[in-house]
């Protein structure tokens, strides 16, 4: 499903001091372990909809990618199908402003779900699933000396080591999501009837500070539920590279 209009508004990112098997994918990708490939993790968020009919088949691809080692992904509800009969009930406008950001910066067209974007480097349809094999594959074996982001044993702080800070510079942002699997009854739009499953759902995305190549210690946003857990994330303010990622 696609939505006109381009809204350039922030994104997120997180950040640190100091599956890939899916379950739709063709024959034709063969899948690589990535905790064998890099060090550092692989960012897979998933744009969705509990309204759009295609979405449910991307969550699925997205499901199994969230089971490799290596890799995180993160689903983001986006409410602007709404008016199709059914409102999402995850759905949040920040996280549709996010996805603007990343359409801005790749200069698409449209928005649309579902749709994959990998590191913020590249996006993919959530209907592709060999395509999102290879994009993570080639993704993983990309890093080349990102700055570390590691969290205080406190649980209430991250640190963002030192490294080559982007042109324009670079946002720590902490995503909340609520991992493993969450299943909705969709009671009415396209997907009436459905019970769709969705997995590691964002629950709040908080911007902690700039980050300009020189290691710093940034508070973490208080955890509204014992349940839910954070990524933080070293971004590029211009084109929305993902330089770094850990979870927690």
């Amino acid at each position: 499903m696609k939505a006109r209009g381009i809204i350039v508004a922030g994104v997120a990112a997180l950040g640190l001091l100091g599956a890939v098997g899916s379950t739709a994918q063709s024959a034709g990708a063969r899948p690589v372990r990535l905790s064998e490939m890099t060090a550092e993790p692989v960012v897979v968020e998933l744009f969705t909809a509990q309204g759009c009919s295609g979405c449910p088949a991307a969550n699925q691809v997205v499901e199994g990618l969230a089971e490799e080692p290596g890799v995180i992904a993160l689903t983001y509800a986006v409410d602007y199908w709404d008016y199709l009969g059914w409102p999402d009930t995850f759905a949040k406008p920040e996280f549709a402003q996010r996805q603007r950001a990343y359409q801005a910066a790749m200069r698409l067209r449209n928005v649309y779900t579902p749709q994959i974007v990998i590191d913020g480097r590249r996006q993919v349809s959530g209907a592709q699933g060999e395509a999102i094999q290879v994009a993570v594959n080639e993704e993983a074996a990309r890093r080349n000396f990102p700055p570390q982001v590691q969290f205080r044993e406190s649980g209430d702080a991250v640190g963002v080591g030192s490294g080559r800070a982007p042109s324009g510079g670079a946002d720590v942002w902490a995503v909340v999501y609520r991992p493993g699997l969450q299943t909705v009854t969709v009671a009415g739009g396209d997907n009436r009837g459905r019970d769709v499953r969705h997995i590691n759902v964002v629950q709040s995305l908080t911007r902690l500070g700039d980050w300009t190549g020189h290691p710093i210690l940034l508070d973490l946003p208080e955890a509204v539920d014992p349940q839910d857990k954070v990524v933080v994330m070293v971004q590029s303010r211009a084109d929305r590279r993902i330089l770094s990622a850990a979870a927690r």
